[in-house]
């Protein structure tokens, strides 16, 4: 490559992801807010998300504790409801979700809980399989092998089809992969603009590594990158004069950065608005060279890069 169509290239993939034996697009619907509404409404959500191409749909056994639900399970049950609604929706998506947080406790990842609540989530979404379940936070008190013989239960029961990790540390990915028969496919953490840590504490290294795809939870950083909250100022003007340049809002140009690294990662879009997923699928117009995507992180850290 000569040296001005690498300064040129774009860095942003739109290409779509593959997450074991799925494929799916570069932006995913989050269900964490995906509560307190009618299932006419529900419906016509997921399905203008998988008509935008966010075929990935995430959820967990835990999403319903909070943004308006009332109760643990909530935002599977109501997924369940769509899909018993409209079960034509089920062929098109993959269909991810997440166990072992339970409340007051707050991890269990052992083999008796997990087979359990895979079981509740297979209930509540009205489905015969998990196309990817992944353990949702650590069980620092669970060894890996016990976690892992869980899992390879499931996938050999016929209950989930592909295993990832959620909020893992790389060590312990490492530590529950050398005891799995499956390979583990995705891994789930924070990144953003707002919070760069899977950036340096080598969880995206990991998944270039292994091949792992990399899912971004609070891909706008949980809406402070459009308010500016506790964000340097030279950020946000960095932020805005490349979203000019792009024709497009914060917003855009923030999905546009996740979607930039190597590694290919899907975006987890929150919002339960449809013009706003609709606005959030032109961050695949965006163009951001090598030196945009570095000014960005310089920017955010305060200090030029060595």
């Amino acid at each position: 490559m000569s040296e001005q169509k690498a300064e040129n290239e774009n860095l942003v993939k739109r290409d779509p992801r593959h997450i074991g034996p799925f494929e799916v697009g570069p932006l995913g619907f989050g269900c964490w807010r995906f509560v307190n509404t009618d299932v006419e409404t529900a419906t016509q959500r997921i399905s203008h998300a998988l008509d935008l191409g966010l075929t990935l749909i995430d959820n967990a056994d835990v999403y319903g504790l909070d943004w308006g639900g009332t109760a643990f399970g909530e935002a599977e049950a109501l997924l369940g409801q769509v899909l018993a609604h409209a079960p034509e929706l089920r062929q098109r998506m993959v269909l991810a979700s997440k166990g072992g947080i339970l409340p007051g406790v707050p991890y269990v990842a052992n083999s008796t809980y997990l087979s359990a609540a895979c079981d509740a989530s297979l209930a509540r979404l009205n489905t015969e399989h998990i196309d990817l379940y992944q353990i949702h936070r650590p069980d620092m008190l669970t060894h890996p092998a016990e976690t892992a013989a869980a899992l390879d239960g499931l996938v050999a029961a016929g209950k989930i089809r592909a295993i990832g990790v959620s909020n893992y540390t790389p060590a312990q990915t490492r530590a529950l992969a050398a005891h799995l028969k499956a390979p583990l496919v995705a891994s789930q953490c924070e990144y953003s603009l707002a919070n760069l840590a899977m950036l340096r504490d080598g969880n995206l290294d990991l998944c270039t590594e292994t091949g792992m795809v990399p899912m971004a939870w609070s891909p706008l950083g949980g809406g402070a990158l459009m308010t500016g909250t506790d964000l340097p100022e030279a950020l946000l003007e960095t932020c805005d004069r490349l979203a000019a340049r792009e024709n497009t809002d914060r917003a855009g140009l923030a999905l546009a950065f996740v979607l930039a690294h190597p590694a290919g990662p899907v975006a987890l879009i929150g919002s339960q608005t449809p013009a706003r997923l609709t606005q959030a699928v032109k961050a695949l117009d965006v163009t951001l060279t090598r030196a945009d995507v570095y000014a960005l992180i310089e920017a955010r850290e305060g200090v030029p890069l060595p």
